[in-house]
């Protein structure tokens, strides 16, 4: 392991006259102060970085960090807070968690390297922000149809019929919800289409991930103009609301993570 400092790097961002104070104003990831590193030969593509100890972001340090789950968290409100504060008053392109370079002369080689491509991205993002679109099926798997689909037949019936009849009824119920949802995702994907200028499918959360109730089904993000935003939100949510047993969730708006092509992964140390 290594003692030096590291450079963590969290964004490349478009230069603007408030940039330099917002960034002097942040404590990033260790509660290191964050500050600008700018290109060499001059250039409006610059990324904000902050030192970072190389015992702790070096490869070996973070390949082990990475399965932690609760410095994983840490790190990443860090990250994510530094990017959604710089974002407010110019474009962003948000890196990878844990994108570290040995030191700012090597952050900077690499905007001199990319400055043409990190310009052509922030034009193409300026004035948009991210939405996050997720569908969910309310009712769980498994769950007992309402009894307005499968009254309580169980005096008639003997124990085994009893069971097969409650079976069939929880199949036609999660039948009904499924079909409601792929109704709902095309909705969604109707109201969007008409404000977004671009989409972004993740995969659906489950397990650790899967903090909301029910069974998520759809998990999407999408690219919206500033001046398209507020509609873009209220035309997706009222865009099921007849129907039932489902639930849409947007969140945001946030920095166009899903939408960055966020070039070289970083190089810490060996």
């Amino acid at each position: 392991m290594t003692a030096r400092s590291l450079a963590y790097t969290y964004a490349v961002a478009q230069d603007a006259p408030d940039l330099r104070r917002a960034v002097d104003s942040l404590t990033g990831v260790v509660g290191a102060p964050v500050h600008l590193v700018r290109p060499s030969r001059g250039g409006e593509a610059v990324a904000t970085v902050s030192p970072v100890p190389g015992e702790d972001f070096d490869q070996a340090a973070l390949a082990a960090h990475l399965e932690d789950l609760q410095w994983l968290e840490a790190l990443a409100r860090s990250h994510h807070g530094v990017i959604e504060a710089i974002a407010g008053c110019t474009t962003v392109l948000p890196l990878r968690l844990a994108t570290v370079y040995l030191d700012d002369d090597r952050v900077r080689s690499v905007l001199d390297d990319g400055q043409r491509a990190f310009l052509e991205q922030l034009t193409r993002l300026a004035e948009h922000v991210e939405w996050g679109v997720k569908l969910y099926i309310e009712a769980p798997a498994g769950a007992q149809a309402a009894p307005s689909r499968a009254p309580d037949r169980a005096p008639d019936l003997s124990p085994g019929r009893a069971y097969l009849h409650r079976r069939r009824a929880e199949q036609e119920s999660q039948h009904d919800a499924f079909r409601a949802a792929e109704e709902a995702a095309e909705r969604i994907g109707a109201a969007a289409r008409e404000h977004a200028a671009g989409r972004a499918r993740h995969r659906v959360q489950q397990g650790e991930l899967a903090v909301e109730p029910g069974v998520n089904v759809m998990n999407d993000a999408y690219l919206v103009p500033l001046d398209h935003a507020e509609a873009f939100r209220a035309d997706v949510l009222n865009s099921t609301d007849s129907l039932t047993g489902v639930r849409v969730v947007v969140t945001g708006p946030w920095a166009p993570y899903s939408f960055a092509d966020r070039g070289p992964a970083g190089e810490s140390a060996p």
